[in-house]
């Protein structure tokens, strides 16, 4: 057996005890040379850039900009962990979208998937967790219930 198939994740449905089937939010951007290396492949670590952009778009969908959560409430997000499973190379000029949902919401926390499509084909696979965290302290803190209405959805 190839050393590289069994070392790759095996693929399942993500199932979480609390998630409810939520909206998904699409957000498209284009592959510029800055996002790649020298062979017009986007560098790995890009993704989760675009990753970010994508989740704070979501949250402005929703009515819940990241930074009226700061001003308003004294919370933010924070990531708590990220699982990225890269399946096939964007390229240089290529328009990618991104679509995002939550699968869970927690007193304090967010389970997000994130799926990088171009046209049909999967591109990659992330699943982030996200920590509402006090903006000044930096401690867990419960996220507001008028924000928690929102992300439900």
């Amino acid at each position: 057996m190839d050393a590289r198939r069994s070392l790759a994740p095996k693929r399942r449905a993500i199932r979480h005890p609390n998630a409810i089937p939520r909206m998904t939010h699409t957000y498209e951007l284009r592959i510029y040379y800055q996002d790649t290396d020298a062979g017009g492949i986007v560098y790995h670590a890009n993704y989760l850039a675009f990753a970010e952009r994508a989740r704070a778009e979501m949250m402005r969908a929703l009515g819940a900009p990241h930074a009226q959560m700061v001003t308003e409430f004294g919370v933010m997000f924070v990531v708590r962990r990220i699982n990225l499973h890269y399946q096939r190379p964007a390229r240089l000029d290529e328009v990618i979208r991104i679509e995002s949902r939550i699968l869970e919401t927690g007193g304090a926390s967010l389970i997000l998937a994130q799926n990088f499509w171009r046209g049909s084909d999967s591109l990659a696979v992330l699943e982030v967790g996200l920590a509402c965290v006090n903006a000044q302290t930096g401690r867990a803190a419960r996220l507001p219930a008028a924000w928690a209405a929102r992300l439900m959805q």
